[in-house]
């Protein structure tokens, strides 16, 4: 496949950006995403000129490192995956396409494609936990769950604080990632003594950071590549406002 790629590049937070083509010739359709980056950085290098900053780790849709539009769309065409699970294959001979960062208040860009996302960090630390003493480890059988609650619970954990829902979001909300967080634990008996406080701080914590507010278009969990349902947002909704009237 011969492509043109038009990439952000911008060498810090307070320098102007600006979308830069780079042509790239012979790339295998099986190739994922970021090895034709790497295929790209390569060149770029043997020409002496600076590479391309983005972020990744495991490229395996599991850390949520690789965060970009592409195309527009938080994490590129494919729906339900990160863009690491993005392949060439997934495009035309031909084609052109926009690389760009997160767009979001909360989410500065560092360099090129690399954006701080440290906000998301900050949240779980205002609430995202289960206070314990420490000592030895429990019976893992010692407090049942039921089945459902398992799952429900497991299917808010599956969130990989990518960004997706802020970027896909035209308020640059972060509700649909804190909901997950507070929903792994609100549902759980260990996490019953602060469901309350969780629910508040983490939400004051998210609108300090500047992120936007909830209209609730749903356009979050379409991008979300592990589908983390809206209803996490309505159970949050009923958390926050369980704790501002007890």
């Amino acid at each position: 496949m011969n492509i043109t790629l038009k990439v952000w590049r911008q060498k810090n937070t307070s320098t102007p950006g600006k979308l830069v083509e780079y042509k790239l010739a012979n790339i295998d359709p099986d190739m994922s995403f970021l090895e034709m980056f790497d295929i790209l950085n390569g060149e770029l290098t043997n020409k002496g000129e600076q590479i391309i900053a983005f972020d990744h780790d495991c490229r395996e849709g599991i850390c949520g490192s690789c965060a970009m539009y592409v195309n527009g769309r938080a994490h590129g065409p494919q729906t339900g995956a990160a863009v690491c699970q993005l392949y060439m294959r997934s495009f035309n001979d031909g084609d052109t396409i926009i690389v760009e960062p997160w767009r979001s208040r909360g989410f500065p860009v560092i360099k090129d494609l690399s954006t701080d996302r440290s906000a998301f960090d900050r949240i779980v630390q205002a609430g995202g936990y289960i206070s314990v003493n420490t000592g030895a480890a429990p019976e893992a059988n010692e407090i049942l769950v039921s089945h459902e609650i398992q799952e429900t619970t497991m299917d808010a954990a599956a969130c990989i604080a990518c960004g997706a829902c802020v970027a896909a979001c035209k308020n640059a909300s972060a509700m649909l990632f804190v909901s997950a967080q507070v929903s792994r634990f609100a549902l759980l008996p260990q996490g019953q003594s602060e469901r309350r406080t969780r629910a508040e701080r983490m939400v004051a914590q998210m609108d300090s950071e500047g992120f936007g507010a909830c209209s609730f278009t749903g356009a979050c969990a379409v991008e979300c590549p592990a589908s983390v349902s809206l209803e996490n947002i309505a159970r949050l909704n009923r958390e926050y406002l369980g704790a501002k009237i007890s």
